[in-house]
């Protein structure tokens, strides 16, 4: 029981609804439809805030366990996709050069 007493959301409760309502927002709609050609699916901010306060109330093991389930998801998903571009180990070889603004194309 004291380990689960110890046990937090990985973000406040409000985080979640904040998140739900982002998503809901005409804004955002229009953008991700605009992006990926559908509506965002919300339901897993709305159910993570119910989770969230249900943990907040009654400890349920449950509650626990589903939020624990969708952090880890989230997580999954953002590192799935590679980063846009190479990253460097170093400045190119002749980066103290000028640069040939002043040439014309």
């Amino acid at each position: 029981m004291a380990d689960s007493d110890a046990w937090r959301p990985p973000r406040a409760c409000d985080d979640y609804w904040s998140e739900w309502k982002h998503c809901k927002g005409i804004q955002n709609l229009v953008h991700h439809y605009y992006t990926f050609g559908e509506a965002p699916s919300c339901a897993q901010w709305k159910t993570d805030y119910k989770n969230c306060r249900e943990w907040e109330k009654s400890k349920s093991t449950q509650a626990k366990e589903s939020l624990c389930k969708s952090e880890r998801a989230r997580i999954l998903e953002k590192q799935k996709h590679a980063p846009v571009w190479m990253l460097r180990k170093g400045p190119p070889a002749d980066w103290y050069l000028p640069l040939n603004e002043d040439k014309p194309k």
